[in-house]
């Protein structure tokens, strides 16, 4: 399967918001492919965040796809509650579900996208036999729960790992990663695989503004994947 061109998932945990719909609306302006939301709930990991009511309304101001990151405990009884405020995909995580099968099934059922994470520590095993039944899974290039986290660069051979998986089962599930992508770890992620890259403060937290962020964000991932086939390309020769 030929890979994906990377897209850019702005993370909207990083963003100003008293300004949240301007940024949003500047992030969709620049060509972001969908916003990512990151639900916490104190539990499942030790921060609190957004809820429904904030998907409620963004659903309003943007057509951009809402991508809910479930780091909740339990989330199957929050489902259609996102569901009916405007969500568009799901991610889940694999620690501590109960029944990751249903819960992926549910999501189905409810007419979404349903994706799978996993955190830097869990080992890409485990996706061996969801992979088929998901839209995408993501690598957690940090540990969730904060922003402004360093990316882990030990987590790049998992995102090949798991990108050989995908393209073993012929599947079209994305590869996503998430956590401290910028214009150094962004084209690195990239190249090891990934297709889908959410970044927050990269992104809503940088002085250029948003639409230059993200501008510069693709440059760098260009500029990564050009100098990838150049390597090849000597190797071969």
């Amino acid at each position: 399967m030929e890979r994906d061109a990377a897209r850019l998932a702005p993370s909207i945990l990083a963003a100003d918001f008293a300004r949240l719909g301007e940024q949003v609306a500047e992030a969709e302006q620049a060509g972001a492919d969908r916003i990512h939301i990151d639900v916490m709930d104190g539990h499942f990991v030790p921060n609190l965040s957004m809820g429904a009511p904030i998907v409620k309304s963004l659903r309003r101001i943007t057509q951009l796809p809402l991508e809910i990151h479930l780091m909740i405990s339990a989330p199957d009884f929050f489902l259609d509650e996102f569901v009916e405020a405007g969500s568009d995909s799901f991610l889940v995580h694999w620690e501590g579900n109960h029944n990751l099968d249903r819960t992926v099934r549910r999501i189905k059922e409810l007419g979404k996208r349903a994706g799978v994470v996993i955190n830097p520590a869990t080992p890409a095993a485990v996706l061996e036999e969801i992979l088929p039944e998901v839209d995408q899974v993501m690598i957690m290039t940090v540990n969730p729960g904060f922003g402004h986290q360093h990316f882990l660069r030990h987590t790049l051979s998992k995102v090949e790992r798991v990108r050989q998986m995908i393209e073993r089962s012929h599947t079209r599930c994305e590869l996503e990663v998430d956590g401290g992508l910028d214009e150094e770890t962004a084209p690195m992620a990239s190249a090891a695989g990934a297709n889908v890259l959410v970044a927050g403060s990269s992104i809503f937290g940088n002085s250029a503004g948003v639409v230059n962020a993200m501008n510069r964000l693709r440059v760098a991932i260009g500029r990564g994947k050009r100098a990838s086939i150049d390597s090849a390309f000597q190797i071969r020769r």
